[in-house]
Parts: C-alpha cells; sequence; structure tokens
C-alpha cells in the first residue's frame, strides 16, 4: 500500500481522487489549504502528492517549491492538479521539476494510471520474486505456478496476466492497465484478448478460477472474497 497525499480546496474532486486511489489499493490523505503541505509532507512522508495549483493560503507552485528546496521532501513525487489550462501554467510546473500535470476536468482512470506508472519508476512499488495468496503461490524467478502445492501449466501470457492481478489483491485493476501491464498497448484498444485470457484462466484453475472476478464496468481483480461490487463472469 503506497501512501498518497492530496491536496485540493475541492471537497468533491479530493473526494472522487480518494475513491479511486483506494480501489487502488492506496491509502490517501486529504487537506485542503497550501500552507498545510510542508507540515503534511514532514509528517506523513508520502510516496506521492497530488497537488491542485489554485489553493488557498499558499498557491500550488509556492509549495512545491518549497518541497522541493527541502531535502526531506524534495525526492516525493509530485502529479500537478488544475483547472487552468494555459499552455504556460502546465510549462511552469514541468519546469520546476512536476513528475505529471493533470488538467481539470480530469479522468480518475487516467489520474490513477499515472500515479501508478510514477510509484513503478521511482521503485516505489516494486515486484517481488514469490507471491502467495492462500493456497495460492506464484513463483515469478521460474515463471512457475501453484495451486495447493499442485503445478499448474500456464503460457507467458497467462501467467503475467496472473502475476498483475496477484501483486495487488486489494486493487481493481482497469481493462486499460490490464492491457498495457500484460500486452503493452498504449491505449484501451476495442479487442476481446484480454477476456479471451481471462475466461482461459479460469478453466485451467478449476474451481479456484472463482477467485479471479470480473468488476463491471471496471475491469477485473484477484479475491479470496468476491466484493459485493463484483460478479464472476
Amino acid at each position: 500500500m503506497s501512501k498518497i497525499l492530496v491536496v485540493d480546496d475541492e471537497p468533491d474532486i479530493s473526494e472522487l481522487i480518494s475513491l479511486h486511489m483506494m480501489r487502488e489499493g492506496h491509502e490517501c490523505l486529504c487537506i485542503t489549504n497550501g500552507l498545510e503541505v510542508m507540515p503534511s509532507a514532514l509528517n506523513e512522508q508520502p510516496d506521492l502528492i497530488v497537488l491542485d495549483l489554485m489553493l488557498p493560503g499558499l498557491d500550488g507552485l509556492s509549495s512545491f517549491k518549497r518541497l522541493r528546496a527541502d531535502s526531506r521532501t524534495r525526492s516525493i513525487p509530485v502529479i500537478m492538479l488544475t483547472a487552468k489550462t494555459q499552455t504556460t501554467d502546465r510549462i511552469n510546473g514541468l519546469e520546476l521539476g512536476a513528475d505529471d500535470y493533470l488538467t481539470k476536468p480530469f479522468s480518475p482512470r487516467e489520474l490513477a494510471l499515472r500515479i501508478t506508472a510514477i510509484l513503478r519508476r521511482t521503485k516505489k512499488v516494486t515486484h517481488v520474486s514469490e507471491v502467495k495468496t492462500g493456497e495460492f503461490l506464484l513463483d515469478r524467478k521460474n515463471m512457475k505456478f501453484f495451486y495447493k502445492g499442485q503445478p499448474i501449466d500456464l503460457t507467458t501470457t497467462e501467467f503475467k496476466l496472473l502475476a498483475v492481478l496477484m501483486e495487488n489483491t486489494a486493487a481493481v485493476h482497469t481493462r486499460a492497465e490490464l492491457l498495457r501491464e500484460v500486452w503493452g498497448y498504449s491505449d484501451d484498444v476495442a479487442t476481446r484478448t484480454l477476456d479471451t485470457h481471462i475466461k482461459r484462466l479460469r478453466e485451467k484453475l478449476g474451481d479456484a478460477g472463482k477467485h479471479v472476478v470480473t468488476v463491471r464496468g471496471t475491469g477485473y481483480q484477484f479475491s479470496m472474497e468476491a466484493p459485493a461490487v463484483a460478479v464472476a463472469a
């Protein structure tokens, strides 16, 4: 679980971001005033900050400069978020060293994907050689998968797909995320490839295939207990 600090004075925006971050398995902290940025960053040491530029107390750019000026917060990744659409604002933020930039209105899914990409790039999200969940064991080093101690023969693509799902069982993985992580697609292209592989994966898992659940309108999740919002396809 990564800790995300959201700085935005619009409660609806903060709540929306928090909801999606928690669905992705992250812890989310929210503040509304630019003067709270440095104290919160020092006390909480978040893994990433989503920072609105239009803030009361102290504007986002000034808050960002303070973060970068202090050695204790300098390395925290920052995504700037603002209603401004002028190119100069985007350039100013990136020139100051922001890791990414989004303008309002924005897609919560896109924000979540950008956060995941930044966390991986900064090694805040790591892959372990073995992933064990209940009676499932995924051995990344040897590309082997076991259920109740018995090996299950998976193709390379099926293995990669299952690895992404099992690495964070708290997260609901979007179709776009899975297509990018497993197949390298840059967009949420219209393809049945993902659905076909999910179906084959469930067939190979047999009764245990119920743990690969479909979340309507979003994507897939590996869950030991199917959540109320998810149903097996």
